[in-house]
């Protein structure tokens, strides 16, 4: 057998199979993820001091109520469209949102939450729900809390981007 002949024996005995398998093994791998954009039901986001979560946002309904710079509550229907929720979706997958923990909180010398901004993020989908509470004072791990305040700047800007963009 010449030279070249052995190569493509090489290749197809043993190069092929290996293709063959990274190809199915990958196509269950994306097929069977648990976060994914076709399961996406809805988007809660809730924001406020304290306990006190009065700024929300429910993307089934579409509908908005927050606090504005006069005091005095708005109530309002924003509506997103897919692109924004793939975004959206991305960016979550992207800082790691799925392996974040329920309550990223920092605590008092008391034990309990302080005053200071809240927020609450829900993605909501066929199966399963993602969740976090986040608090603006935790401290513990730099990188969770930079993550965590990207996504929820990214939520909020997205929002408040489309209200915006419905007033004009």
């Amino acid at each position: 057998m010449s030279d070249r002949g052995k190569k493509i024996f090489l290749g197809i005995c043993i190069i092929a199979p290996f293709l063959i398998y990274m190809v199915y093994y990958y196509s269950i791998m994306v097929k069977n993820a648990p976060y994914r954009f076709a399961d996406f039901e809805s988007l809660t986001f809730k924001y406020g001091l304290g306990d006190s979560l009065v700024n929300q946002y429910d993307s089934k309904t579409g509908y908005y109520q927050y606090v504005n710079s006069r005091d005095s509550l708005v109530k309002t229907k924003v509506k997103l469209r897919k692109d924004d929720f793939l975004y959206l979706h991305r960016k979550a997958a992207e800082l790691g949102f799925w392996n974040f923990p329920e309550k990223i909180v920092g605590e008092t010398e008391n034990g309990k939450t302080a005053n200071t901004p809240h927020y609450y993020l829900e993605y909501k989908y066929k199966d399963k729900t993602k969740h976090i509470l986040f608090d603006t004072e935790y401290r513990d791990d730099p990188k969770l809390n930079d993550a965590a305040k990207t996504l929820i700047t990214e939520v909020s800007n997205m929002i408040n981007d489309v209200r915006d963009r419905d007033q004009e």
